[in-house]
């Protein structure tokens, strides 16, 4: 492959961005064998001249265990270095080691810290995880206002997991009047893109709505459009 070819010999000359597309062919198999341990090599030289691509994908590899053993605080650290550059997903993944206890200590605050920088920058799944530590009050104040707010920016760009929590504040009324037409729709949504959870939450609003609630959520959701 000839992208292999200039990038390694952009890589040998030092060049991080190089290095670190030599490392996603190594990575992935893309016009070389794959090789974990020379996609590891790759990133680790981008990474120590504080390349964020080579940070992140560096701590990818430690928390799966691919071409090094696996390391989740050796994972934390590389994430926190691309995080601390700016890198949204970098952010995110700190922000759920930091929810979860992973490589780190469960610290709820920071999570919220790390979800909400990343969530800023339009990381979705960020978006998503910020409204969840609203909804439940979880190293922030609960607020069912927030939690919405959250839901509905990752959802209406068509995140399921958002989409199925903002279906479920519908239908619980939580912090919105109950609406069973609107959360069928986004029940509908998420479950279209196989969320499993939506579909069973979708068949248990269908048991308390209306033919009409129903054609209508139905015409809702073939009419949505993500933004």
């Amino acid at each position: 492959m000839e992208a292999a070819r200039w990038y390694r010999l952009a890589a040998d000359q030092g060049d991080a961005g190089s290095q670190v597309n030599l490392g996603v062919l190594y990575d992935d198999g893309l016009g070389v064998s794959q090789n974990y341990a020379e996609a590891v090599r790759w990133y680790r030289l981008a990474a120590d001249q504080g390349n964020v691509g080579g940070q992140y994908n560096l701590g990818v590899m430690y928390a799966f265990g691919q071409g090094v053993p696996h390391n989740d605080a050796e994972a934390v650290r590389w994430f926190r270095l691309a995080a601390e550059q700016g890198d949204a997903t970098a952010q995110y993944d700190l922000g759920a080691r930091s929810e979860h206890g992973q490589g780190i200590p469960q610290n709820y605050t920071e999570a919220v810290r790390w979800y909400r920088l990343a969530a800023d920058q339009g990381h979705l799944t960020a978006q998503r995880a910020l409204g969840f530590m609203y909804h439940n009050g979880q190293g922030i104040p609960q607020s069912y206002t927030e939690a919405l707010r959250w839901y509905r920016l990752a959802a209406d760009q068509g995140e399921a997991s958002a989409q199925n929590n903002l279906g479920s504040m519908y239908a619980k009324g939580e912090g919105v009047p109950q609406n069973y037409v609107q959360a069928y729709k986004w029940f509908n949504l998420a479950a279209a893109q196989g969320n499993q959870n939506a579909a069973t939450n979708r068949d248990s609003a269908l048991a308390r709505m209306t033919p009409a609630q129903i054609a209508e959520g139905q015409r809702l959701a073939a009419e949505w459009r993500p933004r």
